[in-house]
């Protein structure tokens, strides 16, 4: 029974090994490419550099180089930071307000308020284009920082304040009525009992809004539109296949400068993500 169990286990962790691998293969590739000279990519692929590794020798940075000094990825990479963080802390910290009122404070029409929020999660964002480019349009907002600011503010509070809600109302009862006897306010109890305990869940939820809005083209196209000094990584990258669809070391080197980010925040954020997860198993 032990060995079946053994075996069993093996057979499981040999399962997980190989989609890791499967999963990770087309990344390895884009990064090997990255580094090759123009000439090698067009000629052999880049599983060639495995089987010959001699070939690593003739790697080079350039790719990089022109890419970031004469493309404009890097003015677009300072872009992509300056609408993703604001991007991320403003939703998530109106969400955590609104979340703390629908989960402890009693007050008329919040279960009405609530069922609001739930159905705005499941209107398509593409109805919203249009109605909300003409208001950017009239606030002479197009094509700057703060349109794409509101409008993922917009996109992404509806969803937030439903998993926060539901989070912080799994929270034990008797911790804020016995912080409430002892004389602590609302705003209290919120950044002095409540912020502490759901840094795992803020977390996640940080994780998913930076990396959809890191990686959006649509919002970006719609309300930036042909602003190249505001444009993000996912506009300009799109500008750059089109224009240079020929190039593919530059492509490569283009698309990891976009993708190292995103796995930068996940893998040092990963602990967290994993805890806000399962933070779902808090009974109250």
């Amino acid at each position: 029974m032990r060995v079946r169990r053994r075996l069993a286990r093996l057979l499981l962790h040999l399962l997980l090994v190989g989609l890791a691998l499967i999963w990770f293969t087309p990344t390895l590739g884009l990064l090997v490419s990255s580094f090759r000279p123009a000439d090698q990519i067009i000629r052999t692929g880049w599983w060639t550099v495995i089987l010959h590794p001699t070939q690593v020798r003739s790697f080079t940075l350039d790719n990089y180089h022109q890419v970031l000094a004469r493309e404009g990825m890097a003015r677009a990479f300072l872009n992509s930071f300056l609408i993703a963080v604001p991007s991320t802390v403003i939703p998530i910290t109106v969400a955590a307000l609104a979340a703390y009122a629908l989960a402890w404070m009693k007050f008329r029409g919040r279960g009405v308020l609530l069922s609001v929020i739930i159905g705005l999660i499941v209107i398509p964002l593409q109805m919203t284009l249009i109605p909300v480019l003409k208001l950017f349009n009239f606030l002479k907002l197009s094509g700057t920082f703060p349109a794409v600011w509101l409008a993922h503010t917009g996109y992404g509070l509806p969803l937030i304040v439903y998993l926060l809600r539901n989070f912080f109302g799994a929270l034990p009862k008797e911790l804020f009525e016995s912080a409430f006897i002892d004389g602590a306010s609302h705003f209290t109890a919120f950044t002095r009992l409540l912020l502490p305990l759901s840094v795992p869940v803020l977390a996640s939820v940080a994780i998913f809004q930076f990396l959809w809005v890191w990686n959006d083209l649509l919002v970006a196209l719609v309300y930036l539109g042909g602003y190249s000094a505001v444009a993000p990584l996912p506009l300009k990258l799109a500008t750059l296949v089109g224009s240079r669809g020929q190039d593919w070391h530059l492509l490569t080197s283009a698309a990891f400068i976009s993708m190292a980010v995103p796995l930068l925040v996940f893998f040092s954020l990963q602990r967290y993500f994993v805890r806000g997860i399962l933070a779902g198993a808090l009974k109250g």
